[in-house]
């Protein structure tokens, strides 16, 4: 076929809104006689296959868009779309439409609501309601056509209503559909189908009333089941009346409250298996029905709750130990189910729902069941306890701090009876089902955990006056529960490496080490102490050796939450304790691989340096920079160096400190107005103007003794000056085409010093210059080329260095460093000549 007039793609709009590309072929339009009509055809053009039969609707909303597309919603309910290749043959197939639904082709829907107002206004004015036609087997598709007549138009579908309202009309119609059923009148029964729908997207609240009543809703039921679109009709009564199984688990003696209960499954069931998926034109038409399952949950929730004997009978058989595992399981999922029912409420309505489940016991009869082997129970009770801990932390927390000044109270009668208490708190429960989660992927674990992070939150704890929740709940929990949470972290570090690495084991302990790691962030002295006692930073390190990564990168996360606090009580336990050797270990062990281990551990290190936490810079310089040295690829370690010697320099000159104080307490307390003169002043001096060793001091100035201060100022800089030339020196034999492994191999020995061995020359490493696989190999993405001197690759102050430099701000950031070299160049010549 060569007619590129007819040529289209034909596309389906699938359930996430999306168009979906159903094939290319050629469009007709001819009667078919199976469908009765006028139809539209699609045959591909790749095989002749019938890609799209499709009945033209006298009352189908069709859209004509963007001259080339014709858009419409099927009987199926899904939407459907023709894109023409060209514009001549959209418009014959849209006049063919607009031919069969008696419309003008000069309009772009077939269906416009605009054209309609007066005739509607004049319809208002004379006559007051909807004439429907007498309730016969032989009128029914002029039934089906009047309601998808109305359906488009607000004033049509409103007097539809109130006409099907009055007259019992619905009755009647399902009436029609035993009759059509004992006859089998297919076609009469396709044609209620139609009404039936038709009836739900009216809208209407007292509509629905009369179809979910008792006596008519299975019938209504009974009408969906004949979608003209199925080959065979649904069978959705035989699955409600006998697969479909009413469990009392506690009998319901209030009839109204059971039948309740029945019809709002019959409607959710109606809602989300009976009707279709609402097509674009219906999305709005069906915002009754869920208003109709929603008030109709909040009476059942309210009715249950107001049913004493009920709950009371409920929570009994929960915790008898005679109940049978099957009843058990049936009660915990009617009160997960219960609990599920519950977010539907308004928020005061929900407050009373838990109020009231907390003073029936919800939560020792979930300690209880918690404590069971049945692990669909335990899963049940779990979620039933993440309702109430989402709800309301604090009720949980009220109640296991009750609980354990409890257990504390009968441990010490017990103990001067010599014997032992047994009982086991709720959260710790809690934590032990995370720890022992047999699921491969922790699914469980991962919810529980995310529910204690919930407890452990301060956020969320309420502020008081006094702030006892906080202060109270926290003590208890590191007094009574953190020994357990850290209990697999401290059992698999032992050794210098994890005692068991296998992926479940490496997964449990990074949800400990994420757990613990929220804790350093938003506790206070409680995780220190906790820490530092238990020597828990040093257990944690041992996990950098697992063969997991993402388990190594969660214990380093870990120890960077702690740095990134700068407490000096956390640092001296650092550096007591030699707790970089793991984390340098795990550096040197990385090689020259760049991943995110190796950014990892320069980040933090950057940090160290960048924020100038000089007990930690003093101690890494110390005792790790020969396996250190050599990292050149960045400038983090020799700025860390940098950093320690001018801390050490201030050390040794306390005098020159003092003075650079003077300096500049005097030159910040001068006027403004002078201050900007003598700036002035200075960048209109040229430098050739000035003799050698003459240096510029400000008018102001002139009153001090010039030689008390320049003394110490001018042999500060010739030490400065020379041991710059020093590290221009270093940096100039640098080779930074690549990334370099260190030369040098840290060995752990028992002692408390590290010691330090030589390794074979760099350039026999794999990271060497030159080899495949380094980043700055010859080829590889960042490399610098060979014919770039080595010297234009290096930049001094404010430059780059290498292939992954940090800005080099060690003057800017540490107030205590020299002013000068904050200066401009042709200041710093000044002084400094």
């Amino acid at each position: 076929m060569t007619d590129t007039r007819r040529r289209v793609k034909v596309y389906t709009l699938n359930e996430d809104r999306q168009w979906d590309d159903r094939g290319t072929g050629h469009v007709s339009s001819g009667y078919v006689e199976r469908l009765k009509g006028m139809s539209l055809l699609v045959r591909a053009e790749s095989d002749g296959s019938l890609l799209l039969e499709s009945k033209i609707n006298p009352n189908t909303a069709y859209q004509k868009q963007q001259d080339t597309l014709i858009v419409w919603s099927e009987a199926e309910n899904y939407d459907l779309a023709l894109s023409f290749q060209e514009k001549a043959g959209c418009d014959e197939i849209w006049e063919k439409i607009c031919q069969v639904q008696g419309k003008d082709p000069s309009v772009d829907i077939t269906q416009d609501l605009v054209d309609e107002s007066e005739e509607e206004r004049f319809d208002d004015m004379s006559s007051p309601g909807l004439e429907l036609p007498s309730c016969e087997l032989s009128r029914l598709e002029e039934i089906a056509e009047l309601v998808a007549s109305s359906l488009p138009s607000p004033l049509r579908r409103e007097k539809l209503a109130l006409a099907l309202e009055n007259e019992g009309y619905i009755k009647k119609l399902l009436e029609l559909f035993h009759v059509c059923e004992d006859l089998e009148n297919i076609e009469g029964l396709h044609h209620l189908y139609e009404i039936i729908k038709g009836i739900f997207l009216l809208n209407r609240t007292a509509l629905f009333e009369v179809m979910f009543s008792e006596e008519c809703i299975m019938d209504v039921i009974g009408c969906l089941e004949y979608d003209p679109a199925l080959s065979q009709p649904r069978k959705h009564r035989e699955f409600l009346t006998k697969t479909a199984k009413f469990k009392e688990v506690i009998p319901i003696s209030d009839p109204e409250l059971k039948q309740k209960i029945h019809q709002t499954y019959r409607v959710q069931y109606i809602q989300d298996m009976v009707l279709p998926t609402p097509s674009v034109f219906e999305e709005n038409m069906l915002s009754t029905l869920h208003s109709f399952i929603f008030f109709n949950k909040v009476e059942i929730v309210g009715m249950l709750q107001e049913d004493e004997k009920f709950l009371t009978d409920l929570f009994a058989q929960l915790t008898d130990e005679a109940t049978d595992e099957e009843k058990r399981q049936e009660l915990v999922n009617f009160l997960k189910e219960f609990c599920a029912f519950s977010q539907t409420l308004q928020p005061q309505n929900r407050d009373a729902f838990f109020k009231t489940l907390s003073n029936m016991g919800i939560l020792p009869a979930l300690e209880v069941i918690l404590g069971m082997d049945d692990t669909q129970v335990r899963s049940a009770a779990t979620d039933i306890f993440s309702y109430l801990v989402e709800y309301n932390p604090s009720m949980v927390r009220e109640f296991v701090m009750q609980e354990a000044q409890q257990n504390d109270d009968v441990s010490k009668k017990l103990t001067e009876q010599k014997i032992t208490n047994k009982d086991i708190l709720l959260i710790n429960l809690i934590i032990e089902h995370m720890i022992c989660d047999t699921d491969p992927e922790l699914g469980g674990a991962v919810q529980l955990m995310g529910l204690l992070r919930t407890l452990v939150d301060p956020e969320n704890m309420l502020a008081t006056a006094n702030k006892t929740e906080k202060t109270e709940f926290l003590g208890f929990f590191y007094k009574h529960c953190m020994h357990v949470l850290t209990a697999p972290l401290l059992a698999n570090t032992t050794e210098d490496k994890p005692s068991k690495d296998d992926f479940q084991t490496a997964q449990l302990l990074a949800l400990v080490l994420e757990l613990l790691t929220f804790c350093v962030e938003h506790h206070t002295y409680h995780i220190k102490n906790y820490i530092i006692n238990k020597d828990i930073l040093r257990r944690v390190l041992v996990l950098m050796a697992s063969k997991h990564a993402f388990l190594a990168l969660c214990a380093l996360r870990f120890k960077r939450k702690i740095i990134g606090l700068k407490d000096e009580f956390y640092n001296r336990y650092i550096m007591k304790s030699f707790l970089f050797e793991p984390v340098v270990k795990a550096f040197l062990n990385n090689g020259s691989r760049y991943n995110l281990m190796n950014s990892a551990i320069i980040e933090m290190f950057e940090f160290i340096r960048v924020e100038d936490i000089k007990s930690l810079t003093a101690h890494v310089v110390e005792n790790y920079w020969k396996a250190l040295e050599d990292v050149d690829y960045v400038q983090t370690f020799k700025g860390l160096k940098l950093r320690f010697e001018q801390q050490r320099e201030r050390q040794d000159n306390p005098k020159l400190d003092s003075m650079r104080s003077i300096l500049r307490n005097h030159r910040y307390r001068r006027d403004a107005r002078t201050l900007e003169d003598e700036e002035e002043m200075w960048f209109n001096t040229d430098e050739d103007d000035m003799e050698d060793g003459e240096a510029v001091v400000s008018p102001s100035d002139k009153t001090k003794n010039d030689d008390d201060i320049m003394d110490p100022i001018s042999k500060f800089m010739e030490r400065k000056k020379l041991k710059e030339s020093e590290e221009k020196e270093v940096l100039l034999k640098t080779n930074l085409s690549g990334r370099q492994s260190p030369s040098f191999k840290l060995s752990l020995s028992s002692g408390t010093k590290t010691t330090l061995s030589s390794q074979s020359p760099a350039a026999t490493l794999p990271g060497s210059p030159g080899s495949p696989g380094s980043p700055g190999s010859p080829g590889s993405p960042g490399s610098i080329p060979k014919s770039t001197s080595q010297t234009a690759a290096i930049t001094t102050k404010g430059g780059l260095v290498g292939l992954v430099d940090y800005p080099d701000d060690d003057d800017d950031d540490d107030e205590d460093d020299d002013k000068e070299d904050t200066l401009p160049l042709s200041k710093k010549a000044k002084f400094e000549s």
